[in-house]
């Protein structure tokens, strides 16, 4: 999976960057930044809206070797399960080295146990994982495969579009 996508247009960037730069434009980059940032945060919520919403069907429950519906247990993470996953899609705006803007997924705000979920379900289409923590009983939830790959390519030619109408006013501004 494309754990990130990046606005980059870096041949602009970096050269009106060093203009900015030159100029001494303080005010001038914040303004950029700000900008920038607005363009990639329709972006940024829809994919956190996605992962707060996102169907996640199960197989149903089982019966345990004894004929018997098993039991729950306690949840074997300490925070709410979508929301620590929304809270791992990020958004870093950048006008120095590598300009650009970029939404990526931070696994460090997720659970350790759940950093690979995304991915694994941006993949396969399916979440496997252990039953409230029994690592000897499995289940499968499904959803949909690809959901990161759509959305960010339906988003980025507007994101795209953004950038460069906020380069071109900078590179207005500067001259």
């Amino acid at each position: 999976m494309a754990s990130s996508v990046q606005i980059l247009g870096t041949g602009q960037l970096v050269t009106l960057s060093r203009r900015m730069r030159a100029a001494g434009g303080a005010r001038l980059r914040q303004n950029m930044t700000r900008r920038i940032r607005r363009a990639a945060e329709p972006l940024h919520r829809e994919l956190q809206g996605a992962v707060r919403t996102m169907p996640l069907q199960s197989e149903g429950r089982k019966r345990n070797r004894h004929g018997q519906m098993g039991r729950g247990g306690p949840t074997p993470t300490t925070r709410p399960f979508r929301p620590m996953l929304a809270g791992g899609v990020r958004l870093s705006v950048r006008t120095t080295s590598s300009p650009g803007a970029r939404v990526w997924i931070d696994r460090s705000r997720i659970e350790p146990k759940a950093r690979n979920v995304l991915g694994q379900i941006n993949q396969t289409g399916r979440l496997r994982h252990p039953v409230f923590g029994n690592r000897r009983r499995w289940a499968n939830q499904r959803s949909q495969a690809g959901w990161w790959t759509r959305r960010v390519q339906a988003g980025v030619p507007r994101m795209r579009a953004e950038v460069e109408r906020v380069l071109g006013d900078v590179r207005r501004d500067l001259q």
